[in-house]
């Protein structure tokens, strides 16, 4: 007998609650990103834009530093006390976050205290975002129909997806409306307010979730580490590349104003691009690898978006049009997503029960904060360094082999492959 056998089925509308709850926290999480140019020249004045660019960068990666600590706090207390009271108190803290940051006076305000400000709550940010995906992926998996766990699995990613396309078509609005001196004054206000707008709704959709994590389960002793050590490293080196990868992807906006001189709203246009490719990618994914298994959909899409990496850029810094950029973006973010969504379903089902929520948490925070927190400084740096227009590339492309290889080692986990047995 499955180990989650004993939950209530949830409803179409709980399932909704956890990942509309997800999908926002990230839209809180990665507006930041989206509107960096901006949020550099309110918060960081400089005379050089490339400074006031990289210095917002640098507080958008200190987010990251947080995610571990929130990982093992809030991941851990959901293998203990559950993973409901961890999804809303999560959620909670985001959502005062965001509006913290939407509702900071700028530096020509109030001066130092404005950075200062800002940081700390990106640093709450990371902290609730840390303990968010280990604990709602695991509701996900345990509350899922084993036939149906991959694609309910999907709906984090996909979540994540669709708050990017979100972001894009706020951005994409505001900037149509706008000038760039009124978007940099105040419109990147909006965007960030409209994600704290969305707490509340968030925190009554997950009060009637049921609770997957039983307390005879909850007592029993964790595993030992070399039990699932295996697991722990392919999440790593998976979640590394994909990232890498992601937020490559997420910077576009930022790569087509900065680097390629695009308008804001047409830069602002490749987030939408980038969201609409996962949302689709990662649904694409799940539904996949519940009819053919996780392995194959990890393989051929991570082989085929690898080989699309340098031909995309290249396209790009050679035909700086809207449509090279929304197509690059698209296509790359699908085949990603497809890949990683697959592995991220493996590894979810191949971790015990006891410690899901933490380990996964733990792992996915330390591989988001080690390369997600620099991955779009680091890129910014390099381009400016090499005044190559394709660093951002090569950077992706290395990403990308990391996780290929990985995959190729990766075994079976899909009931449909493996005669029924059950993970969960």
């Amino acid at each position: 007998m499955a180990e989650g056998s004993a939950t209530p089925a949830i409803t179409r509308g709980q399932v909704l609650g956890v990942t509309l709850g997800n999908g926002l926290e990230f839209y809180d999480f990665l507006v930041f990103s989206f509107f960096a140019v901006q949020i550099g020249q309110c918060f960081f004045p400089a005379t050089d834009p490339n400074s006031s660019l990289l210095l917002a960068l640098a507080t958008f990666g200190a987010g990251f530093l947080t995610r571990p600590l929130g990982a093992f706090v809030i991941g851990g207390l959901g293998d203990r006390v559950g993973r409901r009271p961890m999804m809303l108190l999560s959620f909670a803290m985001i959502g005062l976050s965001t509006l913290g940051v939407a509702i900071t006076p700028s530096y020509g305000a109030i001066g130092i205290a404005a950075p200062i400000a800002v940081i700390v709550f990106r640093l709450v940010q990371g902290f609730a975002l840390g303990g968010e995906v280990g604990t709602s992926t695991a509701f996900l998996a345990e509350a899922a129909p084993a036939a149906k766990r991959g694609w309910y699995v999907s709906m984090q990613l996909a979540s994540q997806g669709a708050s990017t396309l979100l972001a894009g078509l706020i951005g994409v609005l505001l900037a149509s409306v706008m000038t760039d001196s009124a978007l940099s004054s105040w419109g990147w206000r909006i965007a960030m307010a409209v994600g704290a707008a969305t707490a509340p709704v968030g925190l009554i959709l997950r009060r009637t979730l049921p609770e997957t994590l039983h307390p005879v389960e909850s007592a029993n002793r964790p595993p030992r580490l070399k039990s699932y050590a295996s697991v722990a490293i392919f999440a790593f080196l998976m979640l590394l590349s994909g990232t890498i990868a992601t937020y490559v992807l997420n910077y576009m906006t930022t790569f087509a104003k900065a680097t390629l001189g695009m308008s804001s709203g047409v830069a602002l246009g490749a987030t939408v691009a980038v969201g609409l490719g996962g949302l689709i990618g990662a649904a694409l994914g799940g539904l996949l690898a519940d009819a053919h298994g996780r392995r194959p959909w990890m393989i051929w899409p991570m082989l085929a978006g690898t080989l699309c990496v340098m031909p995309s850029f290249w396209l790009l810094t050679s035909y700086r049009t809207a449509t090279t950029l929304y197509a690059v973006s698209f296509v790359m973010r699908a085949l990603l997503s497809v890949a990683t969504t697959s592995a991220f379903i493996a590894v979810t089902e191949s971790l015990p029960k006891r410690v899901r929520s933490g380990a996964l948490s733990v792992i996915y925070a330390v591989a988001i904060s080690i390369f997600g927190g620099s991955t779009q400084f680091v890129i910014a740096w390099l381009t400016m360094a090499t005044r190559n227009p394709l660093a951002p590339a090569w950077y992706m492309f290395a990403a990308t082999i990391v996780g290929l290889i990985a995959m190729a080692f990766a075994t079976e986990s899909a009931p449909v492959k493996t005669a029924g047995r059950e993970n969960i």
